[in-house]
Order: C-alpha cells, then sequence, then structure tokens
C-alpha cells in the first residue's frame, strides 16, 4: 500500500516531534507525524489510555503543566487538520526518498521531501551477572508500565545503575505505593558534588534532583559496585552488591529495573546516511548535525536521538530542527537566537549529568565470562572476547562472527556493552572499535508486511 508524498514528514511526537510539528504548521506547511504511540507525548510525557483515572499531576508531577500544554497543541492541530497525524505506526526502513512505514493497515511507503527525525532515545543498559532473567527491566519499561497502564512489576523492587531516571523512577513507585527496597547508584558522592558547577546552569531542576533523592531515604546508597542478580525459576530473588566502603550486602527482590541513564535512538539517523562521531562525555556515538538539527540532504535531527537534553531540550530542538527547513524550503522562519541560547545552557546541564552519572565502562571490562551481554542471542562475555580473539577488534566484524547485536532489540540492550569488552579484550578505547551500525528493518515486523499485494509500494517485495 502506498501513501501520498508529503513536503516534511516528522517521526516522532514527543516533545521535540511536537514543537517541530507544530512551527512548521504555523509555517502553513502540513507535515505527516508518525508516531509508534497511540496518542503523542512520548515517552517523558506518555500517556495513559483514554479514560485513565490517574492525574496529570501523579504521572508528571511537577511537569504536568508542561506535559498538559504539548497535549493540547498538538492536539489541537491534529483535529483541524494542520498535522497530519499517523499514530501505532512504526518506520521499517527508509531510502530513497521514502519511508516504510507499519501500521494499523499494515505497511505504507510514505515519500517525503524533507525529513525530521524526533526518535528520541532508549535505556542505556550495562549487563550484570542475572539481568538476563524475566524479571528485570530498564528503567524506561518500568516507568512505561507504571504511566500507561498504573502498573508496577514487582512486590518487592530494587532499583540499580545511575543517572537522573534512576531517582524519578524510584520516586515514581513510591509514590504509587510501590514497595522499593534499594536504590543503587554506581556514581560517587564525590563524583556528583564535583558536577555542581555544571548542574547550576538549570538550578530549579538541580534543586528538584536533590529533593528527590532525599525522598528516597536509606534506600539510596550512591558508589556501589554491583555483583550479580541472584534468580531463581521465576526470576529474582535477590541483588548482591558492594557499598562504597566495601562492605559486602545483599538485597531481597522480586523484580529488578536497570538502567544508566539515557543513549540516543540513532537506527533511522543511520539508515538515512548521517555521519556520525564518538562522544567521549556521553560514551556513545552521537550524529553530526549543525547547531539547527541539519544532518544534510533533506535530513534534520532533533531531541535526544541527537543529544541527551532532556524534555526542555528536545522541545527547543524541535523548534530548531523545524525552522532549518523552513529556511532551506525558501519560507519563512522564526528567529533562532534565543532557543540557540537556551540550547547552549541546556547543554552545559547535560554535560554536567553526565559527568555527576558516568558510564560504569571499568564494571563492563570486568565482567566474568559466564555473564551474558547480549540477551537476545545469548551471547556471553566469554564468547565474545574470544570471538576478539581470531576476529579482530572491530564492533561489525565480531557482530557478524559472534551474534552480538544480531537479535530482535537490534543492539539497543547490547551495543554499548559490546564495543566496551571488545575494546577491553583489544586493549583499545571504545573509540577506535567503531559502532554497530543499523539495518532496516529497525523494529521487528512480520513477513507479511513485506510481501507486495500489488498496491505499487515503493520499496516493497
Amino acid at each position: 500500500m502506498s501513501g501520498r508524498g508529503a513536503p516534511v514528514v516528522v517521526v516522532g511526537a514527543g516533545p521535540a516531534g511536537i514543537r517541530a510539528a507544530e512551527t512548521l504548521a504555523a509555517a502553513g506547511v502540513r507535515p505527516v507525524v508518525i508516531d509508534e504511540g497511540r496518542r503523542a507525548g512520548g515517552q517523558i510525557y506518555r500517556r495513559p489510555p483514554e479514560g485513565f483515572s490517574r492525574t496529570p499531576q501523579t504521572l508528571y508531577g511537577p511537569e504536568a503543566s508542561k506535559a498538559v500544554a504539548l497535549h493540547a497543541v498538538f492536539d489541537a492541530a491534529a483535529a483541524s487538520g494542520r498535522v497530519d497525524h499517523r499514530p501505532e505506526s512504526s518506520v521499517l526502513a527508509l531510502g530513497d526518498g521514502a519511508l516504510q512505514v507499519l501500521g494499523p493497515e499494515g505497511r505504507s511507503s510514505i515519500a517525503y521531501d524533507r525529513l525530521i527525525l524526533a526518535t528520541g532515545a532508549t535505556d542505556r543498559l550495562a549487563p550484570v551477572p542475572g539481568w538476563q532473567s524475566p524479571g528485570v527491566y530498564g528503567l524506561g519499561g518500568t516507568q512505561i508500565a507504571l504511566k500507561a497502564q498504573g502498573l508496577t512489576f514487582g512486590r518487592r523492587i530494587v532499583l540499580a545503575g545511575s543517572g537522573p531516571l534512576l531517582t524519578l523512577v524510584a520516586v515514581q513507585l513510591l509514590k504509587a505505593g510501590a514497595a522499593v527496597a534499594a536504590v543503587l547508584d554506581t556514581a560517587p558522592l564525590g563524583r556528583q558534588i564535583a558536577a555542581l558547577p555544571e548542574l547550576l546552569a538549570r538550578p530549579v531542576f538541580a534543586l528538584r534532583g536533590v529533593a528527590m533523592r532525599a525522598a528516597l531515604g536509606g534506600r539510596y546508597h550512591a558508589g556501589i559496585s554491583l555483583d550479580r542478580i541472584e534468580v531463581d525459576g521465576r526470576g529474582p530473588v535477590a541483588v548482591a552488591w558492594h557499598d562504597a566502603g566495601g562492605r559486602v550486602r545483599r538485597t531481597d527482590c522480586d523484580m529488578v529495573g536497570l538502567g544508566w541513564h539515557l543513549q540516543a535512538e540513532t537506527h533511522l539517523a543511520d539508515l538515512a546516511g548521517c555521519a556520525f562521531d564518538y562522544d567521549e562525555t556521553w560514551a556513545q556515538w552521537l550524529p553530526r548535525t549543525d547547531r539547527m538539527g541539519r544532518a544534510g540532504d533533506g535530513v534534520y535531527l532533533a531531541g535526544d536521538g541527537l543529544r541527551i537534553l532532556g524534555a526542555d531540550g528536545a522541545e527547543v530542538a524541535g523548534r530548531l530542527a523545524a525552522a532549518a527547513c523552513l529556511a532551506d524550503m525558501g519560507l519563512p522562519a522564526p528567529d533562532a537566537a534565543a532557543d540557540l541560547r537556551k540550547l547552549d545552557r541546556l547543554d552545559r546541564f547535560a554535560r554536567g549529568i553526565a559527568h555527576a552519572f558516568p558510564w560504569p565502562a571499568e564494571m563492563i571490562r570486568a565482567l566474568p565470562d559466564e555473564t551474558v551481554v547480549c540477551r537476545c542471542e545469548g551471547v556471553t562475555a566469554g564468547e565474545l572476547r574470544k570471538t576478539v580473539d581470531y576476529g579482530g577488534a572491530e564492533a561489525n566484524r565480531v557482530k557478524s562472527l559472534g551474534r552480538v547485536g544480531m537479535g530482535r532489540c537490534q543492539g539497543r540492550f547490547c551495543r554499548l556493552a559490546g564495543v566496551e569488552l571488545i575494546a577491553a579484550r583489544a586493549g583499545t578505547g571504545a573509540d577506535s572499535v567503531g559502532r554497530l551500525r543499523g539495518q532496516a528493518p529497525v523494529r521487528p515486523a512480520p513477513v507479511e508486511a513485506w510481501m507486495d499485494r500489488g498496491c505499487g509500494a515503493a520499496g516493497s517485495g
């Protein structure tokens, strides 16, 4: 099935995609907005089903007014026809000026002149012995269940990792009545304090984080070392860890949530031909753009899929990308000066977050051989190291020979950790190993979706 072409397609209806669509619509351009969610809002402002009883204040806390305002802006634009909203739809592939999209009606091909990718971020996960067990979730998945359905996965919960999301999810679970036994942060407290000058670029947010941390009380432990997740046939039974003083600790639980801040969702940017650079601060490969989000050849990036700047940063980046798009189309574009200044301040704060809550590279490099690294394919740290020994230390070669990153998640769970292990085995830096390249389809799709039913879809077959 083929869809009509559009001058601009926006992928993602989170804060970045909503502001990009709003800016385009205000200039008289009717964008197509493709989003996997049923309702616009993205992950940070994810909305529950209609009729859900929990209030925005309960779901979003201090950000409730921002969430409600964004929802209202997008809903009004979609209802008036100024935006062509395609919900519950996933972009599987792109090429030759068209997107292959899987939606409620099946696969369609949507041609575009210009493309704004506002694909957001995913959990940044690090392997821990036992993490492949049922009952171990990412912090993002834990939050989705709470926001979208009001559910918690366990009766006694341990959250582990580092970054603002760790504290936020813990507080949200406690407010929902969940039993959070421990919040285990691998970032040393001294490192967090040292980052305060950068974090004070947004003093309100910094103080809010301190207040949330205080609400956790004795549940919160900084500078810990994770040893393993103990499991039985049904799932986790405890987390074994060392505290900052080196003492052996063990916390009983029946559910574990893991996450080390976020990683940019860049698979579509990769397929669109964007260039990438390794960012030492974020310990991940990020797309290369100008300050407005231009990535070349009519492609623009915005939001956490470009830089992890949070919801406010995503809104700013969405407006900037749309302004760049309008200017390149020869249409009047809003003045970007104020947003560019705001972006600089948000970037300082975001880098403070990265410095305060570092990626646990050394923990990953020291993983025991029997630790599963790639949950989809069951590849262990030992098997990956052996692959490096006979295949060399290049990420995609290790992938092709050892299958790390070849599973259902397309490396979203394991690619960063895999690169650390490859680099450690080769005695080099993660930037020297390269990155696992994105491949289509970027989401799992039934074979039926690719069958040509005579509808003339570009790229079908």
